[in-house]
């Protein structure tokens, strides 16, 4: 992936120096979807930088001044043309448009360099930032899956099973969006 950039931010691979900022928002991740992704030491942190290093998957989202990583956009390819998408941010950078601005970028990327047809995000039913981010992205919601998938256990070690809504948007919906502006 060649590196993006937009008024504040610069979309770019991930790279091993990374690890630090990676450790900083998944040893705690906010949403529950990411738990499974959670690290637990710095080193796990710098393998994980290394890994997502190595692939197109994981986009590391910076701050074009300092090139500090504050978050994540992953785009996971479903040949021939749909990509499953998705955002984690640094909570301490929330709330100042930065996952709105960096999925902009992302999605006019895969539309017109990847030729991508369709972009799809699961989104937890509770999760309000985001299901507001898809609704800004004018993604339309498709449907809410009932106790689609777990990702904790409750006290007494039964999975606890997550509500989950489906977003997507097709190329030819964001080009009307991005034509009205």
């Amino acid at each position: 992936m060649i590196a993006i950039r937009t008024d504040r931010l610069i979309l770019r691979r991930f790279r091993p120096d990374d690890a630090t900022d990676l450790f900083a928002y998944l040893r705690r991740p906010r949403a529950r979807c990411f738990l499974s992704g959670r690290l637990d030491t710095p080193a796990d942190a710098e393998a994980e930088a290394l890994r997502r290093s190595r692939d197109d998957e994981h986009v590391a989202v910076c701050l074009a001044a300092s090139d500090r990583l504050i978050g994540d956009l992953f785009c996971l390819p479903e040949p021939p043309d749909t990509f499953s998408v998705g955002w984690n941010f640094n909570a301490a950078y929330g709330g100042a448009g930065f996952a709105l601005e960096a999925a902009t970028a992302l999605f006019g990327y895969l539309f017109s360099e990847w030729q991508a047809r369709r972009l799809y995000a699961y989104v937890e039913e509770d999760n309000a930032a985001s299901r507001r981010l898809c609704e800004t992205l004018t993604m339309r919601r498709e449907g809410l899956f009932r106790e689609f998938v777990t990702f904790a256990d409750d006290d007494q070690g039964n999975p606890i099973f997550e509500n989950t809504m489906q977003y997507a948007i097709l190329r030819r919906e964001w080009a009307e969006r991005s034509a009205r502006g």
